[in-house]
């Protein structure tokens, strides 16, 4: 198979993008903002009209989605709950959308199916950043998930703890800084600090652009 094409849409600083070209896939990124450090190529838009575009999704062989997650993450759910109303769930829109279009697609999202769960332990990663990932229009097992060794680094409840895993999100209290981020995620062509709270590392995405590669070839040789 020649090298298949992906999009990459709400595509951010480009967590996922680099995971699929590290899986061998050619990458498209696409998001309403303009993103001057995605290290991809890139194309500003409104990812919900590409989502509607079929013809144009049908041009690439597999589409990777990250709709907005504050409105469902953890964070959100907890110390920030008074917050939810401000964010907007893309998730109901997109999942249906991806569907209909037909083309293997991925939605990761805190709403979406698990059905597969990565953490960073699974990839000898200083963060844990649990993610969920919807398989649209093809399937792959789940990985087992691993032990992890100890606990995330940071003040909890007037406590410090210290441990082989660093917070990933916001400032203050023991989390990461932007250096720190960068090398527990495996990121080096960012280093803004909201970029990097918002990214998956690459190494999620090489592992399930990995299976998707399989599946797009055994379909492809009937």
């Amino acid at each position: 198979m020649s090298r298949p094409r992906i999009l990459d849409l709400f595509c951010c600083s480009g967590g996922a993008g680099v995971g699929y070209a590290r899986a061998g896939f050619d990458v498209v990124g696409v998001d309403i903002q303009p993103r001057p450090r995605y290290p991809l190529p890139f194309v500003q838009a409104d990812a919900l009209d590409v989502l509607r575009d079929v013809d144009y999704l049908r041009q690439f062989h597999a589409v990777h989605t990250s709709p907005p997650c504050q409105a469902k993450c953890s964070l959100t759910k907890g110390t920030n709950a008074a917050m939810a109303e401000r964010y907007v769930d893309l998730y109901p829109i997109v999942a249906p959308l991806l569907y209909a279009a037909g083309v293997p697609g991925v939605i990761e999202n805190p709403a979406a199916r698990a059905d597969v769960v990565l953490c960073g332990e699974m990839f000898g990663l200083g963060v844990l950043r649990h993610r969920r990932f919807e398989l649209a229009n093809w399937v792959t097992s789940k990985p087992k998930h691993v032990k992890h060794r100890g606990r995330v680094r940071g003040w909890r409840h007037g406590q410090y703890h210290d441990g082989p895993y660093i917070a990933a999100y916001g400032k203050g209290g023991g989390k990461g800084s932007a250096s720190e981020i960068q090398e527990a995620m495996g990121i080096t062509w960012t280093d803004v600090h909201e970029e990097l709270t918002e990214a998956i590392p690459p190494a999620y995405t090489e592992w399930i652009g990995g299976r998707l590669m399989k599946h797009l070839t055994a379909a492809e040789t009937g």
